[in-house]
């Protein structure tokens, strides 16, 4: 199973995942955002987006980040946004 080596904290709105792998991926806060897979996010029955992106605006950032267990991040953006655990697998995904 691929999982992350290193988080990288860049600034207030960006997040770098060193993967086991070898690989990098670079996230936004925005574009985290605009992903996030929680059930106020996505409809939990049907899949299918709840979120409208046009409402996340592009200056968006973290407040902190915390790690869920050994499998997930959780983001608390500034727009008061907090509910989503984003799985490792799925950021890895999302890439």
């Amino acid at each position: 199973m691929i999982e992350p080596a290193r988080i990288i904290e860049e600034n207030d709105a960006e997040v770098t995942i060193e993967w086991s792998d070898g690989a990098e991926t670079h996230y936004s806060a925005p574009q985290l955002r605009r992903s996030c897979p929680c059930a106020g996010c996505i409809d939990e029955w049907t899949g299918q987006k709840r979120l409208d992106e046009k409402s996340v605006g592009d200056d968006l950032a973290f407040k902190h980040i915390s790690i869920v267990g050994r499998y997930a991040l959780n983001f608390h953006f500034t727009d008061g946004h907090d509910t989503g655990i984003f799985s490792f697998a799925y950021l890895r995904d999302i890439t």
